[in-house]
Formats: structure tokens, C-alpha cells, sequence
């Protein structure tokens, strides 16, 4: 028996040309391999209504989840992003008559374009510092490479011993990466840390002081005279050079901006926005450090041996 039931669109094409081009509906049934019946009907509905596309389209199991249902289900993902597979598709059948299974929400939502990622972690940023971060922006928009060249960046950042393996998993699509509601917010972890001070800039990178547990006033000074003054007055010396600090409290103490006054003539201070962290390019530099400390063949087991490292990926980083 020839092949019945309805054909694809190639195969209805063949059935129309072979019965225009003369051959009997049996001639075209033996040279196509199709039923005498299938071959009847095809070519009927050619004549009749002009039909040459097929309906396999509409072959197969219909979707649970249709364009409403698609809606709802997008509705629980902006109201917990967090939630899990078996969460999204309890909340989903309340309520509905016909509840459906894990296996039909995870295709639904990869059908919407969602997939389960691990959030970017970003720090926790007020209303009011935003707005300072965008007058910032605002008043260095105009800024060329050239002026940004007579910056000189600097930070204190805090490596690790030991690093956690936590991990979080949220609902989002590839272009929410930073929304809100995909983020996770961070904040510094205490004890069993090295914390270092470092500067750089277009021209060179700067020095790099460990500073123990925690930065105080005095320490900053320190600091501040013997690493900041000569290596500004060295990339500077025609006195152009801004140097930027953040808002930390020994920062903005009124010994050190008294130090600044005193030396106003020799260097600028950039106006930092507070909680801008991730507007430091030095932020890079930390991150190279950080891969290359996860990289060694032999991990540092104690702080000492983990200062010696840091030091020494720090004096390696090239220009």
C-alpha cells in the first residue's frame, strides 16, 4: 500500500504536478508510492481551494501553557526571582484546572527565553548616592583620554585566605543580567584577610603597601607622604596630575585633607562620589590579582605566605 495520511509540502507538490502533467491518479500513485486515495484527495483540494501547504504544523500534543498562561508564569518569575522549579510550578496550578508538571514549566520557560543563572553580586547602592554617582558622570562626560591620563587611582582591597563556594540561582533572560531583582548584593567579609593599598595609572603601575587588618588615619599619612607625594610630583611634574582616594573615613579625616591643602599646588583631588567602587579602574587590577592567586599550583596556607603572593602578582602585572 502507498503512503497515506496528509503530506509535507514537497511531497504535495509532487502529487499537483505529476496529475497536471497528465498521468492518471493509479499512473501517479505507483510513480510517487503514495495511496490512490491520498493522491485523490490532494489533488482535490488543489482544485477546489487551492490548498498546497501542509498541516503537519498542527500534528502533535497541544501546549499546556498557552499565550495566557506564558503571562502568568512570566507575573511569578518579576515577583521571585528566586523562586525554585517546584515553587514556580506549585504557584502556577493554583487555582488553575489543569495543573501540569515540573517538566512543562522548565520548557515553558526556556520556550520564554528564561534560563537559571547565578546573579552578578553588586554592592548595595543608596537613592542619594546614586544621584552623586550620576552628577559625577554628568561632570566628566566631556573628560578626553588625555585628561583621564593625569589620574592616578588608587584603593584598598582585601584578599581572602580562604574563599566560600556558596552559590544562588535566580530566573532571568539574557538581557536582565543587571536588573534589580537578578542581583545579589555583597559586603565585605572579616578575618582571615590581607588587606593591601595600591595606585596606578595610564603611565605606570604604583606601588603596593599591606596595611594589616585595618587602615587607620596615621596609617593613611603614612601612606600618603612616603607613596602618594613622590610618585604624583614624579608622573606630574608639571603638577596636572588629580589624584583619586574614596570617601573612606581616615580618607576624609582633617589631618589628611589639611596634608592635601598643603600640597593643593603639586596635585588636584578628584571629588569622589561615595559608594563607587565599581567607577575605579584599579578594580581591574584587583580582579587580575584575585584570578592569579586562584591560579597558583600551590595556594598560600596562611596570611604570610598570602601577602608574599599578592606582592609578588602585583610587581608582575605587566603595562
Amino acid at each position: 500500500m502507498g503512503k497515506k495520511g496528509d503530506l509535507s509540502n514537497f511531497e504535495r507538490g509532487m502529487v499537483v504536478g505529476a496529475r497536471r502533467a497528465g498521468l492518471s491518479i493509479s499512473q501517479s500513485a505507483q510513480l510517487l508510492g503514495f495511496s490512490r486515495t491520498t493522491i485523490s484527495r490532494v489533488y482535490k483540494e488543489w482544485c477546489e481551494k487551492g490548498k498546497t501547504s501542509s498541516m503537519r504544523q498542527s500534528c502533535g500534543r497541544k501546549c499546556l501553557v498557552d499565550a495566557r498562561g506564558q503571562r502568568r508564569m512570566g507575573r511569578l518569575i518579576q515577583a521571585d526571582r528566586r523562586a525554585t522549579l517546584t515553587e514556580i510550578t506549585t504557584r502556577y496550578n493554583r487555582g488553575m484546572q489543569q495543573s501540569i508538571c515540573e517538566a512543562t514549566t522548565r520548557t515553558t520557560l526556556r520556550r520564554m527565553g528564561y534560563n537559571s543563572r547565578r546573579p552578578h553580586r553588586v554592592p548595595l547602592i543608596s537613592t542619594t548616592n546614586r544621584k552623586k554617582r550620576l552628577q559625577f558622570a554628568r561632570a566628566h562626560q566631556n573628560w578626553t583620554v588625555e585628561d583621564w591620563k593625569n589620574v592616578a587611582w588608587s584603593d584598598e582591597s582585601r584578599f581572602l585566605l580562604r574563599h566560600s563556594n556558596g552559590r544562588v540561582r535566580i530566573w532571568r533572560k539574557q538581557n536582565e543580567n543587571m536588573d534589580p531583582s537578578c542581583l545579589v548584593t555583597t559586603v565585605q567579609a572579616g578575618g582571615g584577610v590581607v588587606m593591601v593599598w595600591g595606585m596606578f595609572s595610564w603611565h605606570t603601575l604604583g606601588p603596593l603597601v599591606p596595611i594589616g587588618h585595618r587602615l587607620n588615619t596615621t596609617g593613611y599619612l603614612s601612606i600618603v607622604s612616603d607613596h602618594v607625594h613622590p610618585f604624583m610630583t614624579t608622573m606630574y611634574p608639571s603638577s596636572d596630575g588629580y589624584f583619586q582616594q574614596d570617601n573612606a573615613p581616615c580618607h576624609k579625616a582633617r589631618i589628611i585633607s589639611n596634608w592635601f591643602l598643603e600640597h593643593d599646588n603639586e596635585f588636584t583631588i578628584v571629588k569622589w562620589p561615595p559608594q563607587s567602587p565599581d567607577l575605579n579602574p584599579i578594580e581591574h587590577l584587583w580582579d587580575v590579582v584575585e584570578r592569579e592567586l586562584r591560579a597558583l599550583d600551590v595556594h598560600p596556607t596562611n596570611l604570610h605566605q598570602l601577602q608574599d603572593a599578592i606582592l609578588s602578582i602585583w610587581a608582575n602585572i605587566s603595562k
